[in-house]
């Protein structure tokens, strides 16, 4: 097991790296040098400039590793392929752990069988028997699939890695799963929450199907966290809600979610001709992916189909500043979201509907900028009026960012009790 001091001293190391690797809306950071997204900490981006139609699905080729074909007679969780990766925290500085990029058997939005792709990685520390294992949902990275995690880990460029690194070093073993169509055919269905939450649920079935991680005690036997801030805070508060019927077997022993971007509509009036403007055409985009029907594409206006263009091929930074200041008016001929269409789509997405199985830690900063710090108290209290225990926690003067870095160590701790077996009771009433 890691030291008491080491993990103090990769705790600040994990603060640096992220302060170093860039935060959103860095062009510098996120553009097309980097090969993976360098801003984990927001909600949707980009794929295949030269479509013309946005609402359409491009064809993309998944390479020899990608799992060509999901597989109808494959359970959910099952492992399409797999390679043998590398995990870095940061450029050039190895870790003491084995990786391994796989590709398995989701369910899309619609009930389909897909194929999503995802990194295992186990600390490389000699134990053998069965130790907690973490399904992580990384935060908006972009839906270009060069910005997908499994892309960033071997080099040390994907941005939230020394947020999983954190919880490596505690001994943990962690999936990151890199979503439904980032990295594999078709859009990233970005902010589609039962897509989202089925990636995360069968990441971790697939890591604990895995021979060799199995040998660096990976098992069934032991429990589950689920963890992810703001797009991964919705993936992983989705995959709370639905681990009960979804996926039963996984012995759930806690979800941490932060920066949940539990109501989209409500997140959308915030962003609307700001400086994370972008996001609400990711979003859009990724609405449409996962419902074609909607036909984003006719409401676009030349400005809107070459914005489209960006957020579906670029990661996170670039799109940010494509769409810097826009509007909804900006890029439509008309506002789809006033379509009842659109509304019920968005409205599906909407998170604390159902009660958690597991208790919950849902951690927000009420400085935060890009999900109004209102929404996360929402996702709290409809939660806590159905029975869970949620332990709620703010960060008084935290941005979005901030409060990424800063919760990242406190959500450890409580998913850390949870695994030891001690109770949660949460603080409701408070």
């Amino acid at each position: 097991m890691t030291s008491a001091s080491r993990r103090r001293s990769m705790a600040a190391g994990t603060v640096l790296a992220v302060a170093v690797l860039g935060l959103p809306g860095s062009a510098a950071a996120q553009g097309e040098d980097a090969p993976a997204a360098r801003s984990a900490h927001a909600p949707g981006t980009a794929k295949h400039g030269k479509d013309k139609h946005p609402d359409r699905h491009p064809r993309k080729h998944p390479g020899k590793h990608a799992g060509k074909h999901p597989g109808k007679k494959k359970a959910p969780g099952a492992i399409l392929s797999s390679q043998p990766s590398s995990f870095q925290y940061t450029p050039g500085v190895p870790t003491p752990t084995k990786a391994w990029k796989i590709t398995y058997r989701s369910t899309s939005a619609n009930g389909r069988p897909n194929a999503v792709s995802g990194t295992v990685i186990v600390p490389d520390d000699g134990k053998t028997t069965p130790r907690p294992l973490i399904t992580y949902a990384v935060g908006t990275v972009g839906l270009g699939d060069k910005c997908a995690p499994s892309a960033g880990f071997p080099g040390g460029t994907t941005a939230e890695a020394p947020l999983v690194n954190a919880a490596l070093v505690r001994g943990y073993a962690v999936v990151v799963t890199d979503y439904e169509g980032l990295g594999t055919p078709g859009d990233h269905t970005y902010m589609v929450a039962k897509a989202q939450g089925s990636a995360v649920l069968d990441a971790a079935r697939a890591a604990q199907r895995h021979p060799e991680a199995a040998k660096y005690g990976v098992s069934a036997d032991a429990p589950v966290g689920i963890m992810g801030y703001s797009q991964g805070g919705g993936a992983s508060a989705k995959a709370a809600e639905m681990a009960a019927t979804y996926a039963p077997g996984l012995k759930v022993a806690g979800t941490a979610s932060g920066g949940v971007p539990a109501d989209l509509a409500k997140v959308a009036d915030s962003l609307e001709g700001g400086d994370s403007a972008g996001y609400l055409l990711m979003s859009a985009v990724g609405q449409n992916a996962a419902r074609p029907s909607l036909g984003l594409g006719k409401y676009l206006t030349a400005e809107g189909r070459k914005l489209a263009r960006v957020v579906r091929n670029e990661c996170v930074g670039t799109a940010l500043e494509a769409g810097r200041g826009k509007t909804i008016e900006d890029v439509t001929t008309s506002n789809p979201l006033d379509r009842p269409e659109w509304k019920k789509a968005i409205g599906e997405q909407l998170i604390g509907t159902q009660r958690p199985s597991a208790p919950t830690f849902v951690y927000h900063g009420d400085a935060d900028e890009t999900i109004p710090y209102a929404v996360g108290q929402k996702l709290r209290a409809d939660w806590c009026a159905k029975g869970n225990a949620v332990q709620w926690t703010s960060f008084a003067g935290q941005s979005h960012v901030g409060t990424a870095i800063q919760g990242n160590g406190p959500a450890l701790e409580w998913l850390g009790r949870r695994f030891a077996g001690e109770p949660a009771s949460g603080n409701c009433g408070s």
